[in-house]
């Protein structure tokens, strides 16, 4: 059996490697092709620039390993295991295919999270190895992160990484046939960041015509406002030193810029409140350009409203933010100074204290979380939908607790959509024997969705409808989001 396999894309010949399927299921082989470049390197006189599409090659270019990472070190953002890579060629899509030889495949677009600023398309968890078992194009791609990708500057494109994003969808809508994809038929879909930036590609004009169904796992929206975004670029070149411009900025090292963009963004306690009411410092903005206007009212203006979206959250993102000597040191608040630090109005406590009574019995620390997971991502999930109104959009809950902190925390529904509970790192999300039954629900139901648009359950349309909630058994419950309602 031949190693290798070739295809000819827009820009040049590529070379993957054929792998044996996994599981036992689908066809025998599939094919991997890694790192293949969208856009120039990033770097001189591109740095601050939008993405350029990557020129014409001669030869075959190997795509046999992943290729540079906009991730530098390990910023410990996550339990996913999302390792960097050293280089300057960090524009790049990798695309796992289970014949790039057939034609008119379902196609996956995975965007990875990490806040914006951290993250990478090179985890082994993201591989695509049980959508092509399922007969699926599965493609990840990377771009620009932190104030490089989304830092203001006053002569620069804005939202770089929006745009590389932009660039990137181009490159599948112009190459994905050759890899057996059917360019008509790509779903979107993403977590944390990379949830957001679907619902910022589906509430974008400029990018209808790129995809044609959306998978947002706990999307974390950007939507910064202009004049934050504006007042953080000029702190961070005035802590550098230089003028907020190209040419100022251009003169700073990649290291230096991390490191001042780090201190400018730390969060922690007294920047919790700032991040409830404004969301992340750093993040699409609201440029008057690609982004007129924020998201959710693009998407109540009907912008994607023929795209169908499946979107949720897991019932606890934030908790273990509360974990240790927070969860000690929250022993001693009021319970009423906790609600109103975090912005739950005195008119509905009580109802919201009720709608969580199991989760207020174990807690502070715990009641805490919840109400963070709600305003920052579970409020999103049922607003969206009622934005959306009657297009077709499907609700689900990640619900079952991890059998390592025992609660549904932030990224542990990320496996169970890739249905690889196989996995390196497993354990320190899930805990040991993470159920194979829940990830055959939660899997099989996104390749329903990509392949045919309809996940399995019953729609929702505005206010009214049922939630999927995936715990053990998965079951349909009439709004499962009661309990946020009021906060939104």
């Amino acid at each position: 059996m031949t190693e290798y396999v070739e295809v000819q894309t827009a820009a040049g010949r590529v070379r993957g490697r054929w792998r044996p399927t996994t599981g036992g299921r689908g066809a025998p082989r599939s094919a991997a092709f890694l790192g293949i470049p969208f856009a120039e390197p990033p770097i001189g006189d591109l740095r601050f620039q939008a993405p350029v599409p990557k020129a014409p090659w001669e030869g075959v270019h190997d795509a046999l390993e992943f290729a540079a990472t906009a991730q530098r070190g390990d910023p410990g953002v996550t339990l996913i295991p999302e390792p960097s890579v050293e280089g300057d060629s960090t524009l790049n899509v990798n695309v796992f295919t289970p014949d790039p030889r057939a034609s008119g495949m379902p196609v996956l677009v995975w965007i990875h999270g990490g806040g914006y600023f951290a993250g990478s398309p090179a985890s082994p968890w993201y591989d695509g190895r049980n959508f092509t078992r399922d007969g699926i194009v599965t493609v990840s791609i990377s771009y620009r992160l932190g104030f490089d990708g989304f830092g203001w500057i006053e002569d620069a494109p804005s939202n770089r990484g929006v745009r590389d994003w932009l660039l990137a969808l181009e490159w599948v809508q112009q190459n994905i046939a050759a890899f057996g994809g059917d360019p008509g038929r790509v779903t979107i879909a993403g977590q944390s960041a990379g949830g957001g930036a679907v619902l910022t590609l589906l509430g974008m004009e400029k990018a209808q015509h790129l995809f044609h169904g959306v998978y947002a796992i706990s999307g974390a929206l950007g939507d910064v406002a202009a004049p934050r975004a504006e007042a953080l670029g000029r702190a961070l070149a005035a802590a550098a030193g230089v003028e907020p411009t190209v040419a100022g900025l251009s003169t700073v090292s990649e290291d230096r810029l991390l490191a001042l963009q780090k201190k400018a963004t730390q969060l922690g306690p007294s920047s919790m409140t700032t991040m409830i009411e404004e969301g992340l410092p750093l993040g699409p903005a609201i440029d008057g350009d690609l982004l007129p206007r924020p998201t959710r009212e693009s998407l109540r203006a009907g912008i994607g409203a023929d795209k169908p979206l499946v979107i949720g959250a897991t019932d606890d993102e934030f908790t273990m933010a509360f974990a240790g000597k927070a969860a000690t040191a929250l022993r001693w608040v009021p319970q009423a100074v906790l609600l109103n630090r975090f912005g739950v109005p005195k008119s509905i406590r009580a109802e919201y204290l009720a709608a969580n009574a199991a989760v207020v019995r174990l807690g502070k620390a715990r009641l805490a979380g919840r109400v963070l997971t709600d305003r920052m991502f579970r409020t999103t999930v049922p607003g969206i939908a009622a934005d959306r109104g009657n297009a077709p959009t499907w609700l689900y809950r990640f619900s079952w607790p991890s059998g390592r902190f025992g609660f549904a925390e932030h990224c542990l529904d990320v496996p169970f959509f890739f249905d690889c509970l196989d996995g390196p790192s497993m354990e320190a999300l899930a805990g040991p024997n993470p159920p194979q039954e829940l990830a055959d629900d939660v899997h099989g139901a996104a390749v329903a969705f990509i392949t045919t648009g309809d996940p399995g359950w019953t729609r929702h349309e505005g206010d009214a409808g049922v939630v999927r909630v995936y715990d053990r058994p998965t079951r349909d419950v009439a709004d499962a989001y009661a309990s946020v309602r009021a906060l939104l």
